[in-house]
């Protein structure tokens, strides 16, 4: 029966430190398949983290979970949000486009790189996680849309077995207070249910001067079982803000080939930020011609109401069929200071005010006073302020499963299903350009005077828009992208051999209508009716020349696998693939879709062909999982960062192979486990700047060990992330090893007392440098780094 069958895959899927098993090959994956098979029968490669795992790495965002698998590269700097995720040596840049990020099994967006609205933003890990089961490769590309690269499944408790916990979390060096709960319980022989969330306050890891870190989320689920199926209905209800974490001024001195970094005076790029308690509100002029104020305290606000369910039932004997669905109401706001131009106070002064104009401070304890020292620095800086009005979306996944059992044939399950979904994408851009002093806690706003004792900027505030690149992004878009995706999967097993073979036909439809801006007027924007000299060239968006979205695009995707069972310790697996990422809202601007609504079939879609295969290997006390690959795909894209030019968009061809490992340990009390990826990845060809091919586009060694010791009552350990340098343009971007240390004691029991450090040697690691070009003259760059070292304190009781 259902019942006796759900609680051996429980029995399968226990924590580790807890069965003190190896890497858990036995793990039945559920992610990308159509076939649930153990880890080791399955020619798919796949990491499950468990929740135990992923507490050591004290991980402070849902994507910085994923730094500890092989094979990914998360760049998790940013905060709760907007981090670059990519696999296996694909592109990386403006959030995780080759990969989905799901609950449950199904995509938290469509698409998962909406500029300003990346998945990873919608996304909290809490008590509710189960694990997490990361697939890898091609396997993803045929069992979820805009996947080519991989899929993360964020998997959630489900109240099978009865208990709960309650934890409290503080910082110890900084100023954050967090609380969770979950409790899960069957109600009877027929009815379980789970539910669980979190609140949580504080400035946060940076010195933004203010509370940013306000909100939480609850979770719940409830399942009625049945002898040969189950239903179950899910809710979440997300309501939270974070700080937005951008570049921030660095000092980059030394060569492109070496480069030296370092933080400037009074900016520690480790936990200063450019939020200020004296940069805390804007005025600007939205899609509408109308006048908003925008509280920058909002940061990443992320609204999401979720609902959800899923039944599965064994109709007759041979036969299963299997639908989920998601609906989910998502709004939010993304608001962030971003460095645009660093340089000397003269130098800014000059280039705002004219000859002979000296700056002063705008407000702070210093309001009025002339800013004395001309060599001090300063910052123009850009406001990204964007309105995510509408990203709400639905998913449903209906498959039909027919199992076939032959002794002389073996056992085959033929599966048919169907993915429907749609995403609306309306967001509202109205950024303004400010000045500020270089200080990394409490910096002040600046004015500029001109050689005539003018004021030329307005409280700080030197222009609305960004004319330092062209006032690109004053615009607006309501969209919605409708996809529909028929798939086929067959599965079949003789013996020790096992075989997969499944196609997918994703038909994508977009439809809606975007606008930008066309020009300047003159708006007194803040009302006191005097025109000042920003508000004499506002930009505005001009609904008048708005363009039309009309194209549909298909396209095909397969992947074919098999699996040898050398013994029941030793497996080979290989796999072919081509997967396809359908582009979205980032084609609008710059003429990715034409003016008809049409657009070019290449730019549409971006595809990914790879080959992998691999070994996996347990023995009594270790066990190792090895993957060669090769990966080749085109992509376009842009960079809204791209400096004075504004926009640059790329249409390149890439290529990378590699190998992952993926290993464990296990000596008596003492465990290791880790992995490293070895990627070589290049540009092959280059439609726009063909100069650049054969530039590297990732590091050659990403890598992630902890070692860790634990008896009853007590556990420590290490956990150690890092990479080799990093192409990043003309630039390299040095490598760096990030050092967490994690110990536990249970003081009675089911009463833990826990301490976790990150970053314990505060460590300098970029994970994006905003000039890439080369050293400047003067040595000034923008750049973001990972948080310096945070100790967090917690106290948790599990019943």
């Amino acid at each position: 029966m259902y019942k006796n069958s759900l609680k051996t895959c429980i029995l399968a899927l226990a924590p580790m430190s807890v069965l003190a098993e190896t890497l858990p090959l036995d793990t039945l994956v559920v992610t990308s398949t159509a076939n649930p098979l153990s880890s080791i029968r399955s020619s798919v490669a796949v990491s499950t983290l468990d929740w135990e795992q992923i507490q050591q790495s004290a991980p402070s965002s849902a994507a910085d979970i994923l730094r500890n698998v092989p094979g990914v590269i998360s760049q998790a700097s940013g905060g709760e949000g907007n981090a670059n995720v990519s696999v296996r040596g694909l592109p990386i840049g403006g959030g995780a486009k080759f990969v989905q990020f799901q609950e449950d099994g199904l995509p938290v967006f469509d698409f998962g790189d909406i500029d300003f609205a990346t998945a990873d933003t919608f996304l909290r890990s809490d008590y509710n996680l189960e694990r997490l089961e990361v697939i890898r490769g091609g396997a993803a590309a045929t069992f979820a849309s805009n996947a080519p690269g991989g899929v993360f499944n964020f998997i959630s408790k489900t109240g099978a077995t009865k208990g709960g916990s309650v934890g409290v979390s503080r910082g110890l060096d900084f100023d954050h207070t967090r609380a969770d709960f979950d409790y899960g319980s069957p109600i009877n022989d027929q009815w379980r249910f789970h539910v669980g969330g979190f609140y949580r306050g504080g400035e946060g890891p940076r010195t933004v001067g203010y509370d940013a870190e306000d909100g939480g989320q609850i979770k719940s689920n409830i399942t009625r079982d049945f002898d040969k199926g189950f239903i179950r209905l899910n809710f979440k209800v997300l309501e939270d803000r974070a700080p937005v974490y951008l570049p921030v001024p660095v000092s980059i001195t030394g060569t492109n080939s070496n480069p030296q970094v370092a933080s400037l005076p009074g900016f520690d790029i480790r936990n200063g930020a450019m939020q200020s308690k004296y940069f805390r509100t804007d005025l600007a002029v939205n899609k509408d011609g109308q006048v908003v104020k925008t509280n920058i305290d909002d940061g990443y606000y992320s609204s999401s109401k979720v609902i959800g369910g899923e039944a599965m039932f064994e109709p007759a004997d041979n036969w299963k069929i299997n639908d989920k669905f998601r609906i989910a109401a998502t709004s939010g706001r993304f608001v962030g200071p971003y460095p645009a131009q660093v340089d000397t106070a003269a130098a800014l002064a000059t280039s705002i005010g004219g000859t002979g104009a000296t700056l002063r401070y705008a407000n702070g304890p210093l309001s009025g006073q002339a800013l004395s020292d001309p060599n001090a620095l300063a910052v123009g800086t850009h406001l990204f302020n964007t309105e995510l009005n509408d990203l709400g979306n639905f998913a449903n996944d209906l498959n039909l499963t027919r199992t076939f059992d032959s002794e002389n044939f073996g056992a085959t399950r033929v599966t048919a299903g169907y993915f429907k979904s749609g995403q609306a994408i309306v967001q509202d851009w109205h950024w303004n350009t400010y000045l500020q002093e270089v200080k990394g806690k409490d910096s002040a706003l600046l004015d500029v005077i001109d050689a005539n004792g003018n004021k030329v900027t307005q409280n700080g505030l030197s222009a609305y828009g960004e004319s330092y690149w062209g006032n690109c992004c004053v615009r607006s878009y309501d969209l919605y992208y409708d996809t529909d995706a028929p798939y086929l999967a067959l599965g079949w097993q003789k013996g020790d051999f096992n075989f997969d073979g499944s196609l997918r036909y994703d038909i994508a439809h977009a439809s809606g209508s975007y606008a930008g801006s066309t020009g300047t007027q003159t708006l007194d924007v803040n009302g006191n009716g005097v025109i000042e000299t920003p508000e004499k060239t506002v930009p505005a968006v001009n609904n008048n020349s708005a363009l039309p979205v009309d194209y549909t695009v298909r396209y095909l995707s397969y992947s074919f696998g098999g699996n040898y069972l050398l013994n029941p310790n030793l497996a080979l697996f290989a796999r072919v693939s081509e997967g396809g990422h359908a582009n979205a809202e980032r084609m609008l601007f710059g003429g990715g879709i034409r003016t008809d609504g049409s657009i070019a079939a290449k730019v549409a879609v971006n595809k990914v062909q790879q080959v992998e295969g691999g070994l996996k290997w347990r023995g009594n006390d270790f066990s190792v999982f090895a993957t060669l690959f090769h990966v080749t795909t085109a992509e376009v894209n842009q960079d809204i960062t791209a400096g004075s030019g504004g926009y640059r968009f790329t249409n390149r061809n890439f290529e990378a192979q590699g190998v992952e490992l993926e290993t464990a340990y296990y000596l008596g009390d003492f465990s290791l486990n880790g992995g490293v990826t070895y990627t070589r990845s290049k540009i092959v060809k280059d439609e726009i700047n063909p100069a650049n091919v054969g530039d590297p586009i990732s590091p050659e060694f990403i890598y992630q060990f902890t070692p860790a010791y634990q008896i009853r009552h007590f556990n420590a350990g290490l956990n150690f992330i890092g990479n080799s340098d990093a192409p990043t343009g003309k630039m390299v971007n040095p490598g760096y090893v990030q050092v967490n240390a994690f110990t536990g004691y249970e003081a009675v029991k089911g009463l833990w007392l826990s301490v976790n450090g990150n970053n314990l040697f505060d460590t300098i690691g970029l994970t994006e440098i905003s000039n890439s070009g080369g050293i400047s003259a003067n040595g000034l760059n923008a750049a973001r780094s990972i948080n310096g070292r945070t100790v967090i304190a917690t106290v948790r009781y599990s019943f």
